[in-house]
């Protein structure tokens, strides 16, 4: 059984890229990591999962917020958009 993970989608520079806020990128990848668990707790063996994936979800973090996608299927939790706060 293959292990849940996150990873920006379609690539870090596209989702990330321009980004020169390293303390909201690691923030943001903290919360990935709490979604992660979460994921993996609630599904075990994703792999084997038959429904529809779960909604879109956002998150907000100190300095701005970003919205994810977990897919069982994949055992992946995509991080699809970074939006940094204007304050």
């Amino acid at each position: 059984m293959a292990e849940w993970r996150w990873e920006y989608d379609p690539t870090a520079d596209h989702v990330i890229g321009g980004i020169d806020d390293l303390a909201l990128i690691a923030r943001i990848e903290e919360t990935a990591d709490e979604l992660v668990r979460a994921a993996a707790a609630q599904y075990l063996d994703g792999t084997l999962y038959q429904g529809s994936s779960p909604k879109i979800g956002e998150e907000v973090v100190t300095g701005g917020m970003f919205i994810h996608q977990a897919v069982p299927r994949h055992q992946c939790v995509y991080i699809l958009q970074v939006t940094v706060s204007p304050y």
